[in-house]
């Protein structure tokens, strides 16, 4: 394939509060402007008179998400942190995003994280499954990422900071490990496993 040019421009703005000791908020939104070649070659797209081409899609794109940050702590043992945020460009996609999360503190050197979190999106003007699209059409989509759907992501994580270093490793000075499972309306699962070390 040819290469073609893409260039992004972005920018951020966020006001964060301390409503009172337990209670802190943040307010973000963001700019992102793309222009340039914004489709991927290797999607095909299959017509209704059964016809094939690749997808063509605009070549500029307006991204406008808006956010919401809140974290609780409630105690020396418990934090509840929460997000939200929405989403809305102009081809026509908007979206919901909502998660939450905790900190239990087990004990002073052992902490457990659950997690979840909700997403939901419509489609963009330009989508439509196989066949589904005429070739009459300006600009076309088979890519079920554009697509409508929600999905579930959820599991949890510990954190390790012994005070001699953890398994005994002075410069290993924490061990966090994640695990979660992501659920997808229009067919995609997976499971996700992260380890994080902190050396010193």
């Amino acid at each position: 394939y040819e290469s073609k040019a893409r260039n992004s421009y972005s920018a951020s703005l966020s006001y964060s509060q301390i409503i009172n000791q337990r209670l802190q908020v943040m307010l973000i939104a963001d700019v992102v402007y793309q222009q340039g070649y914004l489709g991927l070659p290797f999607h095909r797209i299959y017509f209704s008179n059964n016809k094939e081409s690749i997808e063509n899609l605009p070549d500029t794109r307006l991204k406008i998400p808006l956010g919401f940050r809140a974290n609780y702590f409630a105690g020396d043992k418990f934090i509840i942190r929460s997000f939200y945020r929405y989403y809305k460009d102009d081809w026509g996609l908007g979206a919901h995003t909502a998660q939450l999360e905790t900190s239990v503190k087990m004990s002073p050197f052992f902490s457990l994280t659950p997690f979840y979190r909700y997403y939901t999106q419509n489609a963009v003007d330009y989508f439509a499954p196989i066949y589904g699209h005429g070739v009459s059409e300006t600009y076309y989509t088979s890519n079920y990422d554009l697509s409508e759907f929600n999905s579930h992501f959820y599991g949890a994580g510990f954190r390790l900071t012994p005070e001699k270093g953890v398994f005994g490793f002075q410069h290993l000075s924490a061990l966090e490990l994640r695990y979660g499972h992501y659920n997808r309306s229009n067919g995609l699962n997976s499971d996700i496993v992260s380890l994080n070390l902190q050396l010193k």
